[in-house]
């Protein structure tokens, strides 16, 4: 019995290293595993963000190419304008008039025919002035009471899509 036991306990005890051993191993290889997936995982963040970033500089730079180009179309727009006094001269009344011409171009391409505005003018008012009011291409800002209606209109309109 003695015998058997001393060669049945050499056996035990390497069968036990040999599971513990495995044991070791195994968990030494989950380590490595987890810290692979954790690179893998930072890896794959790492390239959607940049993708993300990539689409969005696009986006920008197709934004930014695009608003260039319809600035530059826009800038082709001009307003080709003359102006020149008239008198009506009447047994009765000598009557001065303002007539304003002005005509749309893109490049050299004009896009109207002459638009004419008559404009009576009082002594001692401003031509350049009462051109640019009776002109209608060129850009007017608006006074203070159309900007608040202006105002008025988009905000009853922004709820009554809402």
């Amino acid at each position: 019995m003695t015998a058997m036991l001393w060669i049945l306990l050499p056996v035990f005890v390497a069968a036990g290293s040999a599971l513990l051993s495995f044991y070791i191993m195994q968990a030494r290889l989950e380590v490595a595993v987890a810290k692979e997936r954790e690179s893998l995982a930072e890896a794959n963040a790492i390239i959607k963000n940049q993708e993300k970033l990539m689409v969005e500089k696009v986006k920008s730079a197709e934004e930014s190419t695009m608003r260039q180009a319809f600035d530059q179309f826009l800038g082709d727009f001009r307003v080709e304008e003359r102006h020149y006094m008239r008198e009506n001269k009447s047994m009765f009344v000598n009557r001065k008039a303002l007539v304003l011409q002005e005509r749309l171009f893109f490049r050299n391409i004009p896009l109207s025919n002459w638009v004419e505005h008559e404009m009576v003018v009082e002594e001692g008012s401003d031509m350049k002035s009462l051109a640019q009011q009776s002109s209608i291409f060129s850009t007017r800002s608006l006074s203070g009471e159309d900007r608040l209606h202006g105002a008025r209109l988009l905000k009853s309109k922004e709820a009554r899509t809402a």
